[in-house]
């Protein structure tokens, strides 16, 4: 499926978090808390503020650090990807 954000909307896949706790108990999806830190893969056009166009500071690629519950979350092609505005992002992950 091929979907583009509308203005200043973010498509993020979240990274996954493990399944294994630090001593080997395997812990089911629903004790697991929503990952933070994902890859960038669509991004809007910006939107007006104001009078003035204001750009998009992140681009397809990048790795983001968002709010944990802001956002909603969508299935593209059985893949969780959460879609939130730009303001939502709190950083971009430097490797």
């Amino acid at each position: 499926m091929n979907i583009k954000p509308l203005f200043d909307r973010v498509i993020i896949k979240p990274e996954q978090d493990q399944t294994l706790s630090k001593s080997g108990i395997i812990l089911p999806e629903t004790s697991q808390d929503r990952p933070q830190i994902g890859v960038v893969v669509a991004v809007g056009d910006g939107t007006t503020f104001e009078g003035e166009q204001t750009d998009m500071k992140v681009k397809v690629g990048d790795k983001v650090v968002f709010n944990k519950y802001i956002g909603n979350e969508i299935k593209i092609d059985n893949e969780t990807h959460v879609i939130l505005r730009q303001i939502d992002i709190i950083g971009v992950v430097n490797d």
